[in-house]
């Protein structure tokens, strides 16, 4: 088989411009450290990060918990072993509920809470415990409770400087309303 000469001169060019890679550096022998313990997952991105349709976003993880104790009722969202990360409590000496959730507040510490129904923003005030709570005191005939708990499967809790919630709307909401209503 003949080459043409062009060709002969470019393919020697080309392959004359391919070098080997060079030996890989030596390895001084230091001692191994162990992997670092993976941060924690955040319970649910930013805003900026979910796309879509808030209905669609997945929950945030955790289970409801409902409790009655000597002032009344109180659920409480979040995952076993941990602080709960919202909570519903009937006071029922006062006549109201208070609605937390946790985290410390920021310039603004505002809260919507966003249900298939309804969107309604909260002023929050800190409840000067350890951990950190910001706190809503709500009515118990208050129409956004029945909101939440009848909203199609979750409602969202936004809050700036806080990770979103997508809370699953399960009974333990509805049950603290109607101890307090009744």
């Amino acid at each position: 088989m003949r080459i043409a000469p062009p060709l002969l001169v470019a393919t020697l060019f080309v392959s004359a411009c391919v070098s080997a890679p060079p030996p890989p550096p030596a390895v001084a022998a230091a001692p191994v450290a162990a992997p670092a313990a993976p941060p924690a997952p955040a319970l649910t991105p930013p805003p900026a990060t979910l796309r879509g349709d808030w209905r669609d976003w997945p929950l945030t993880p955790g289970d409801w918990v409902y409790r009655q104790d000597a002032r009344g009722s109180i659920a409480l969202f979040g995952r076993p072993g941990s602080d709960a990360e919202v909570t519903l409590r009937c006071d029922r000496a006062a006549g109201v509920i208070y609605l937390s959730r946790r985290g410390a507040a920021s310039s603004n510490p505002a809260m919507t809470v966003r249900t298939t129904s309804t969107a309604r923003t909260l002023a929050m005030r800190p409840t000067g415990g350890s951990p950190s709570y910001l706190a809503v005191t709500l009515a118990v005939r208050d129409p956004l409770l029945d909101a939440m708990g009848f909203s199609r499967g979750r409602f969202v809790i936004e809050q700036a400087g806080l990770p979103v919630l997508v809370v699953p709307a399960w009974a333990e909401i509805l049950r603290v309303a109607e101890d307090c209503r009744g």
